[in-house]
């Protein structure tokens, strides 16, 4: 096996990398990555409105693993480097070709992140220096975590139910306040306020910025009328609830935030509700979501709302 090491990938090798996390998540049931890795990836595609045929991405570093004889990709780990500089911390999520496991190549990715984040391959205390998530909890995943002494600082819940039944509650708002749907180029700014109120406690939606949110805009899945927004008499923001359609038609609550100041009227439960009800009158057959195991009152909000849970992705520390 080849590992090499790159601050950016060209069009051709990001689309062998797409290809590897797409047989991953076909062989597995579950995605080896989150959407923000995707997103990354898909930038480097149109080169033609670039100059260098490599591009760059300082938020991303990339471990290319390849069998040494057929130079065919067996294996691959995206590390985020977002937070170094403030926090030291480094994010990294990596796959396995299925038909290339317990040969030895997600032992070699584990140890070159070890090695990045300049940590002993010898089980130790957690630094809080490196994160490795494991979507799906996966068998091989779980013992690479004993085999190098990773701790369990943080589990994702992955919560669904069926909008078939049980019934959905009405949506019941408080007086003053109406909902409408998102205006493109126009509701962006104060999408993204609240969103930082809200999730100023969250290592990652926290740090939304206009232009992460105009990007997913060009997404496929983007649709503004399952993008609600919950107004005051003089339109001025309070929560949001944005949904998304995945291709097999699952509905998902993609993000519910509330203004701190807004909170305790049961505007959040409003706002789900709403979202729930258009992801059952436009089709889809179930819905699901994805909450930290450690938010109670989120977790009892929802399991009050018919959801149970699904599966957990687990984020292993050292």
């Amino acid at each position: 096996m080849q590992l090499t090491w790159r601050n950016g990938l060209d069009s051709s090798e990001a689309a062998e990398v797409m290809g590897l996390l797409d047989k991953t998540e076909k062989a597995d049931g579950v995605a080896p990555v989150g959407e923000h890795v995707i997103l990354r990836l898909k930038a480097h595609r149109d080169l033609t409105r670039q100059i260098e045929p490599v591009q760059a991405d300082v938020r991303s570093e990339h471990f290319v693993l390849r069998d040494t004889h057929t130079d065919a990709l067996i294996g691959y780990a995206h590390l985020d480097t977002e937070h170094e500089g403030t926090t030291g911390q480094l994010v990294a999520e990596l796959a396995v070709d299925p038909d290339h496991r317990r040969k030895g190549a997600g032992t070699r990715l584990v140890e070159a992140l070890l090695e990045r984040a300049e940590l002993s391959l010898d089980p130790a205390p957690d630094t809080a220096k490196l994160r490795i998530w494991s979507h799906g909890e996966l068998p091989g995943a779980v013992r690479l975590a004993e085999r190098y002494g990773f701790s369990r600082p943080r589990e994702l819940w992955r919560m669904g139910r069926d909008l078939a039944e049980p019934e959905l509650p009405e949506v019941e708002l408080r007086e003053g306040v109406r909902l409408r749907t998102f205006r493109p180029d126009r509701d962006e700014a104060a999408v993204v306020a609240v969103n930082h109120r809200a999730f100023s406690w969250h290592p990652e939606q926290g740090g939304m910025t206009e232009q992460d949110l105009r990007v997913k805009e060009r997404e496929d899945w983007f649709d503004p009328a399952g993008f609600f927004l919950a107004v005051d008499e003089r339109d001025q923001l309070l929560g949001f609830h944005w949904t998304k359609v995945h291709p097999d038609g699952t509905g998902e609550v993609y993000v519910v935030g509330v203004d701190p100041d807004a909170q305790g009227g049961g505007l959040g439960r409003s706002l789900t509700v709403a979202g729930l009800r258009h992801l059952h009158d436009t089709g889809c057959p179930r819905v699901m979501l994805y909450v930290e195991a450690d938010n109670a009152p989120a977790v009892s909000v929802y399991r009050r709302l018919g959801f149970e849970k699904w599966d957990v992705d687990v984020q292993f520390g050292r």
